[in-house]
């Protein structure tokens, strides 16, 4: 599978990585970034309530944008109503989505209250009701997937839950799926097990005679982490969220190495920034300033990691971006780092 674009159902991807949906990180703008720097097979919206989309929420609405540099995209869905949450399939299928796909795997707090992401791990009859009742509502051109967790604890994962379910879903029409090394009580914490990852491949190739794909997820931080989790787990390509907050090329990076044997040449401090004033030019563009400012205020910690070094730190940049009043402020932080300024030895004081 390596080196192997993916196939899901009708839709053929450039590549078999993807970009996950992550709550509060996944907007349209970072989404296009990603893209942008290349290898991105296909990429995932936030999570979108049904409810809100069908009730025209602004918040939702905005979560599910997209547009004609955004594809193609995978609309995620998290819910328990089965009617519900097919009616939010057919608006995602109206709205641009080329792929819908259901959330079984967040672990937070106010989802899973609710009854929805890896909650619905707990009641696979159930599970497999809402995404029957999606697969019919949906037009035949759009493929149904899911992203699942491990199981909720590991009595769970004793039971083979995650096989069980991942199984009994291609049955009623689900044409991929994607397997978090974790169980729900494990969170973000401990390290992503591969092992658990390739029994749900195991047991979904034989049970499909190898027709419907596995992805991995978890803990994919550089291009080797890549291909490590497909030769351990045998996955046909890997979903990367976190890896890709500091370093949105990984997705370029880690196809690079699967298809040439060598990773590009890592990204100029230059263009390290233009990556980072680009995406806020682009939230600016797709929002609006007001957001625009929140969000690279609460980001640029991840941004400016790979500006650091062993010989300066970045720390005045990202000091001078969180504390900016205004757009202009924010070029302005980038435009005194390109010239030499906004940087710290290892060790001094930061000369601002």
């Amino acid at each position: 599978m390596i080196g192997k674009p993916l196939q899901i159902g009708p839709v053929a991807l450039e590549s078999n990585l993807m970009l996950a949906p992550m709550a509060g990180y996944c907007d349209l703008a970072w989404r296009i970034t990603c893209r942008e720097l290349g290898g991105v097979g296909l990429a995932c919206t936030d999570l979108l309530s049904p409810h809100g989309l069908l009730r025209g929420n602004q918040e939702s609405l905005d979560l599910a944008r997209t547009n004609e540099f955004d594809q193609p995209i995978g609309m995620q869905l998290y819910g328990a109503d089965p009617k519900l949450m097919a009616e939010g399939a057919i608006w995602a299928a109206d709205h641009g989505a080329t792929v819908v796909d259901i959330n079984m795997g967040c672990p937070v707090d106010k989802v899973v209250k609710k009854d929805g992401g890896s909650k619905l791990m707990c009641d696979v009859p159930g599970a497999v009701r809402i995404a029957q009742a999606i697969r019919k509502a949906l037009p035949d051109r759009i493929p149904l997937t899911a992203k699942m967790r491990l199981g909720w604890d590991e009595q769970a994962v004793d039971d083979r839950c995650a096989e069980t379910l991942a199984c009994q879903l291609t049955d009623v029409g689900t044409v991929a799926i994607t397997v978090h090394g974790r169980t729900t009580e494990m969170r973000f914490k401990g390290d992503c097990r591969r092992d658990g990852i390739r029994r749900v491949v195991e047991a979904v190739g034989e049970h499909t005679n190898g027709t419907v794909p596995v992805l991995g997820n978890g803990d994919v931080k550089s291009p080797e982490d890549a291909i490590d989790m497909m030769r351990e787990t045998g996955c046909a390509g890997v979903m990367i969220g976190r890896g890709a907050l500091a370093r949105p090329w990984i997705f370029r990076d880690a196809w690079g190495l699967q298809t040439t044997g060598t990773v590009p040449p890592r990204p100029s401090d230059a263009e390290v920034a233009c990556v980072i004033r680009r995406y806020f030019d682009r939230m600016r563009e797709y929002r609006d300033d007001h957001y625009a400012l929140h969000k690279i205020r609460t980001r640029v910690s991840w941004l400016v990691k790979p500006l650091n070094s062993r010989e300066s730190s970045a720390k005045p940049l990202q000091q001078a971006i969180r504390t900016a009043e205004d757009a202009q402020a924010v070029h302005a932080a980038l435009d005194r780092f390109l010239a030499g300024e906004l940087r710290a030895g290892r060790g001094a004081a930061a000369t601002v």
